[in-house]
């Protein structure tokens, strides 16, 4: 009986085991991981060019480029220096090719008042060498999310707008120039938001007797989002739309939650592929909002159309771990930096990196240097390699006033805090020798805690802790985008960092 019973659990095992695994195997992966929100995508021939969000980090607008829709690298951005006009915000990019220019209609808050207007870039590149032209709309207290799209000849251009004017959220739309670079006439109501449930990234393709509108409602982002995609379709262009009985097409999954925020590309064979933002359940806000990709599929003629999810390309954690090059002359694109609270100053000579710059007085963590976290759980290393009074080493940087990390500075090492916006030092220790090279290291796991460590001569790492050895980091993300780890510097503009290496290592797939 005992032996029947122990078969009879083996089999169960295996067939458990044989269903679980397609199923396993079918998990959903973001094609661009790490922080990409609100993207916009092209194709040009056989290549694709897809842009995102950058929000507060500079340089803006990161743009990335593949020949499958589910590899993608990264080529540059689209601003290398801030728009003289903008100072904040840098949201919502739409990509749009029309009279072989590429054009970038993009979101920003403008300097004199802080209200968020829509502007636009040209290039004759998909990915360089954009030129900015400034405002092209204002419109009452918000104007974001634009959306391009062509009627037969007739270019159209489409904006959220009423979001900040104490009245409902509306999808405006207007006539635009065929140079793309101005509107014509007034603007029109495409849609209404009377149940306040928030209306936003709307995206519109024509198919059959009908135009269809995509779009986005709830709360975007942070912790609390419950962001889905819905359509709805008219005869017109300008509406009324009606929108679908089975609302929401895109919502939460096993894996991904608060799907929103895309637009569409066709494929050489005709098909219809949507790129947007979700984050990922198991890292949420550490992780931010990555890029996915969804196939549209069109049952019947004017029949409403579906999503199927995709998955990118496997991958395991050990594959995305960056690994920083200091020996050639420019800085890896990974690199970004928080542009209203620091000018950084970035060079690269006999294979270290040189880092300093002019850092504002009310800025207690100084310059963060730092790249897009693809998975929670990692850890992160760098040598030092100068000696001075500035702090050099590493940090996890939210904001100006949230971040942590550990730095040597004079003959110590420092583990230290800013958190609202109050700086304070949790642990130090001596240095053995402070004029050779100094290593740090952080790592994060994925109940939200931080350990440190530091060493010379490759001896046996030192923690340095505070209390508790682990240290609390659910202090660090902001509203709309996630915690960055990476380099810091604090110090005179007549000082510097310098390091001889920078690796982050991913250490658990799941996260």
């Amino acid at each position: 009986m005992r032996l029947l019973f122990k078969y009879l659990l083996f089999l169960a095992v295996v067939q458990f085991t044989a269903i679980a695994q397609p199923l396993f195997a079918q998990e959903i992966t973001a094609v661009i991981p790490g922080d990409f929100a609100d993207p916009s995508i092209i194709r040009k021939g056989n290549e694709y060019y897809a842009v995102g969000t950058s929000s507060e980090w500079a340089p803006h607008f990161p743009m990335f480029k593949s020949t499958d829709l589910k590899n993608w690298k990264q080529t540059g951005y689209v601003f290398k220096q801030t728009p003289e006009w903008a100072n904040a915000s840098f949201w919502a990019p739409e990509y749009y090719y029309h009279n072989k220019t590429y054009f970038i209609y993009y979101t920003a808050r403008r300097k004199k008042d802080g209200i968020s207007c829509i502007g636009v870039a040209t290039s004759k590149y998909p990915d360089r060498d954009f030129k900015d032209h400034g405002i092209i709309i204002e419109y009452g207290k918000e104007a974001i999310d634009a959306f391009v799209f062509n009627d037969n000849g007739q270019l159209y251009i489409t904006w959220k707008a009423y979001g900040l004017d104490g009245r409902p959220i509306e999808i405006l739309g207007s006539k635009l120039a065929n140079d793309g670079l101005t509107l014509v006439g007034k603007a029109f109501t495409m849609m209404k938001d009377d149940k306040g449930i928030g209306l936003e990234g709307q995206s519109i393709l024509k198919k059959d007797d009908y135009y269809y509108m995509f779009y986005s409602v709830g709360n975007c982002c942070g912790s609390k989002c419950d962001y889905n995609v819905r359509v709805a379709r008219s005869k017109t262009f300008e509406g009324p739309y009606e929108d679908h009985t089975k609302n929401p097409l895109l919502n939460e999954n096993e894996w991904w939650k608060c799907s929103g925020h895309g637009t569409f590309v066709n494929s050489p064979e005709g098909k219809f592929y949507y790129i947007y933002h979700a984050y990922n359940k198991a890292s949420s806000v550490f992780t931010g909002r990555q890029g996915m990709l969804a196939e549209l599929t069109w049952p019947e003629k004017n029949e409403w159309p579906e999503f199927k999810e995709l998955s990118a390309a496997p991958t395991k954690p050990s594959i995305n771990n960056f690994v920083a090059n200091f020996s050639g002359k420019m800085p890896s694109l990974d690199w970004q930096w928080d542009f209203r609270n620091s000018s950084p100053k970035i060079t690269q000579q006999k294979g270290n990196l040189h880092l300093s710059g002019a850092i504002k007085k009310e800025n207690n963590t100084g310059i963060a240097l730092t790249i897009r976290p693809y998975h929670l759980n990692y850890e992160m290393t760098t040598t030092v390699v100068n000696n001075n009074n500035a702090l050099k080493g590493l940090v996890i940087y939210g904001d100006a006033n949230a971040a942590i990390g550990v730095g040597t500075a004079g003959n110590k090492v420092q583990f230290w805090v800013v958190k609202d916006n109050k700086e304070t030092l949790l642990s130090a220790s001596t240095l053995d020798n402070p004029g050779i090279p100094v290593e740090l290291k952080m790592v994060v796991k994925p109940d939200l805690t931080t350990r440190i460590y530091w060493r010379q001569k490759s001896e046996a790492w030192k923690e340095l802790s505070a209390g508790d050895k682990a240290y609390s980091i659910d202090f660090l993300p902001q509203w709309d985008r996630s915690p960055r780890p990476g380099l810091n510097f604090k110090g005179n503009p007549t000082e510097e960092a310098r390091f001889s290496s920078f690796e982050l290592t991913y250490l658990d797939s799941k996260s």
